[in-house]
C-alpha cells in the first residue's frame, strides 16, 4: 500500500474517511491533496452520509411514517457503514450506483 500526504497508508486513511461519516470524510478530502484512492473515498463518505443525513433531519418532521423511514434509513447507513470501511480497508475501490460516479468525478 502506498503512503499518503498525511504519512497514512491509503487503505488505514480510506477506512478513516467513513469512521464519523461525512464528518470525517470531510476532513480527509480536505486535507489529503494527492491520494486519488483516499479522496475517492472521502468524497463517497461525505456524498453518502451527508444525504443520508440531510434524508433522516427532514424525514424526523414527518410523524409516523417519516419517523419509519427515517428508522430503516439508520439501519441502511449502518450496513453501508460497515461494508465501505471493510472495502477501504482491503484497498477496494468499491463505487456505490450514482455517490460512486460522483465520488470518482470530484475525487
Amino acid at each position: 500500500m502506498a503512503k499518503t500526504s498525511t504519512g497514512l497508508e491509503e487503505n488505514i486513511a480510506g477506512l478513516l474517511s467513513y469512521v464519523l461519516g461525512w464528518i470525517t470524510g470531510l476532513v480527509f478530502y480536505l486535507i489529503e491533496k494527492e491520494n486519488k484512492f483516499v479522496r475517492f473515498h472521502a468524497m463517497q463518505s461525505i456524498i453518502v452520509f451527508g444525504s443520508l443525513t440531510v434524508a433522516s433531519f427532514i424525514l424526523s418532521f414527518i410523524p409516523i411514517i417519516g419517523w419509519i423511514i427515517s428508522w430503516l434509513l439508520s439501519i441502511l447507513a449502518l450496513i453501508l457503514w460497515i461494508i465501505l470501511m471493510i472495502k477501504a480497508y482491503q484497498g477496494q475501490k468499491y463505487k456505490l450506483p450514482w455517490a460512486g460516479d460522483l465520488a470518482e468525478k470530484y475525487a
